[in-house]
């Protein structure tokens, strides 16, 4: 297995790209969303293509791109399949047919196998969760993260060689020769301050305690997440609220527990909050709190944690896949290169590459696969 890492920024010739890649079993490509994939010749390459927008560009072990990023394996002894499909209305059928699609792709029908990479447009991540695990089930591990763009305008798209799709789902199967481990955590630290849900609706929370949820959140956050009294309409609080999350204990490792964050994004007329990721009714939410220092450091700590699952930790590896959050990206967006610099230190300067998401998969040991936000992510390729 060889692993190379391609970064391209916006004005770069391109050309080339298809030519280094014609030994390719799998590409991964993530990048700003005004990038002209056109360009790339990404038709040309011969080995799977599986493609997802990223917040403002993406970071590999050569520096942060505001154009795209592409990562390569190269694994004529593995098996890799990719497909793609529209959600239409139905997320989870969606998800069904692009991994049987994908298995397919892979000559792998009827197997499962080590691990599933995962993009989807942002809104529907539970669903496709279970879509995937309706075929599979529920003990192969899925990883990935939800398309993104610049802005929250909704701009995102995932990708394949020839379509893209403004919603929906790309999967891809790994078969790899190599060995893989990975790591899926966040980078905050649970406070004493926590509720229970008593009313909800999808991803928008009307009580916490039986008390409008703002007004805890607020509360809870110290004064950090204001909003305008006299506003009329739904208001913005994802910058504010970057630090500042609600947290779901999910399962407990070592006597410690996990948490699987939600990101409140808006604030409701009414006192209700609107999350990145669904909650139900009766489940306990507690406030979360973070630093910019955290975020930055987390990153190589992730990484290295995923080479300790597989016993990695002084032995070379090919390469790694990372999922940043976006909304933690943009906290520490000054800062990127510190970023790079930690996850390069973690994996000994081998390639990786990490993209900037507006939601995260990933598998907790004693959870499954579950949807969060403000999570960081990584697979390392042995």
């Amino acid at each position: 297995m060889k692993i190379k890492v391609l970064a391209i920024s916006e004005g770069d010739d391109p050309a080339g790209v298809a030519r280094a890649l014609q030994a390719a079993s799998f590409v991964s490509v993530h990048g700003a969303c005004t990038t002209d994939l056109g360009r790339l010749g990404l038709d040309a390459v011969p080995g799977h293509v599986h493609g997802a927008t990223s917040c403002l560009g993406a970071m590999s072990d050569v520096g942060v791109t505001d154009g795209v990023a592409i990562f390569a394996i190269e694994d004529p002894d593995g098996a890799y399949g990719t497909a793609l499909a529209p959600f239409d209305t139905d997320p989870a059928a969606a998800a069904r047919t692009a991994t049987v699609n994908a298995l397919a792709a892979a000559d792998r029908l009827g197997e499962k196998p080590e691990l599933v990479w995962l993009s989807s447009t942002p809104g529907a991540e539970e669903e496709v969760l279970a879509g995937i695990e309706a075929v599979l089930g529920g003990d192969v591990p899925i990883i990935g993260g939800s398309a993104a763009d610049d802005d929250v305008s909704g701009a995102w798209f995932v990708f394949d060689k020839v379509q893209r799709q403004s919603a929906g789902v790309v999967v891809t199967v790994m078969f790899p020769s190599r060995p893989v481990s990975f790591a899926y955590h966040n980078g905050y630290a649970p406070t004493a301050q926590s509720g229970t849900v008593t009313r909800t609706e999808g991803r928008r929370v009307f009580e916490i305690d039986h008390r409008p949820a703002l007004e805890v959140y607020q509360g809870w956050s110290g004064g950090r997440v204001a909003v305008d009294p006299t506003a009329q309409g739904t208001q913005s609080i994802l910058s504010q609220s970057t630090l500042a999350p609600l947290g779901r204990k999910v399962t407990e490792m070592d006597g410690v527990p996990a948490y699987l964050l939600a990101h409140p994004a808006a604030a409701v007329p009414g006192g209700a909050i609107d999350l990145f990721a669904t909650v139900a009714e009766g489940e306990v939410l507690t406030a979360m709190t973070g630093t910019e220092a955290g975020l930055i450091e987390r990153a190589g700590r992730v990484a290295s944690l995923a080479r300790a699952t597989g016993d990695r930790e002084t032995s070379p590896i090919a390469g790694a896949l990372m999922i940043y959050c976006g909304g933690c990206m943009l906290s520490v967006r000054d800062r990127l290169d510190a970023v790079v610099d930690s996850v390069t230190a973690s994996l000994d300067g081998a390639p990786f590459l990490g993209a900037f998401t507006f939601g995260e998969q990933g598998a907790i040991l004693g959870a499954g696969n579950r949807h969060g936000n403000l999570m960081i992510s990584c697979i390392v390729f042995g």
